[in-house]
């Protein structure tokens, strides 16, 4: 079993880090940098860095944020948001990033992605799915773009299995439902779409006790566990959800 990722993440906006609940009502937290250099010291497998406002005010990621945090940090950082075109992908990983995260791209654009796989690699190649409940869709979920404002109709692990089909390297999910709530991450979603992909998967939206972590990497088969107000707020460090998954078996970075 390889280690269970533990990513912290910073959700951007007007150059802030900011936390909200179900993707609204967001409150400025933290500066970029510095919370990115903290986490990275403190032991994070990774860091996401996703520009949440940007593809609906219509814009660039912040590719002048990116490289500044890209500089002080010593883990690989995906960076997501904004990126719309092959160009655009290709300034992020010139930013100095491993990853680049694409969503309301992805569904406006399949082909887009089957390109920039072609050309930087499966694993340079993340594609976020922002879903919510649709009880009348085969999973139950619908996928959503322009930030969680957008119905598209189209069923999540249907999707997600097109764009493993495609060939990404990984599938961040978050679930609006759960988003920033702190009662645990949708863990039907994230099973379905890690069993129907065979791809790694980044559990994402409603970490809130040690217990969502543990929960999400054995029940919900996640890879990758990404967390945002636990860690912004201090109510655990890095070390101390390691510490608790390790003691209950599960593989871990330390």
């Amino acid at each position: 079993m390889r280690p269970v990722r533990i990513i912290p993440c910073l959700d951007m906006k007007g150059g802030k880090v900011v936390k909200g609940v179900h993707f609204v009502d967001l409150k400025d937290v933290a500066d970029p940098v510095e919370a990115a250099r903290a986490y990275s010291e403190g032991g994070a497998d990774e860091i996401a860095f996703l520009d949440i406002t940007a593809t609906v005010e219509g814009r660039r990621t912040m590719f002048d944020v990116v490289e500044k945090v890209a500089e002080v940090v010593d883990v690989p950082l995906t960076v997501g948001g904004g990126l719309k075109s092959l160009e655009d992908i290709e300034q992020a990983l010139k930013s100095g990033v491993s990853c680049a995260s694409i969503s309301s791209a992805a569904v406006r654009d399949p082909n887009m992605v089957a390109e920039a796989v072609k050309r930087f690699g499966s694993a340079a190649i993340i594609v976020a799915i922002d879903a919510d409940a649709n009880d009348h869709l085969p999973s139950k979920r619908e996928v959503y773009i322009d930030g969680g404002r957008t119905a598209t109709g189209k069923d999540a692990l249907a999707f997600a299995r097109q764009m493993a089909d495609i060939g990404v390297g990984q599938i961040l999910p978050t679930s609006k439902a759960t988003d920033g709530t702190k009662d645990g991450y949708d863990i039907e979603l994230t099973r379905a779409i890690a069993e129907g992909t065979g791809l790694p998967v980044i559990a994402s939206g409603g970490a809130g006790k040690l217990d969502d972590f543990y929960t999400a990497a054995t029940e919900g088969k996640a890879n990758g566990l990404l967390a945002a107000s636990v860690f912004h707020y201090g109510t655990f460090t890095i070390r101390q959800v390691k510490d608790y998954l390790k003691d209950r078996g599960v593989a871990v970075r330390l």
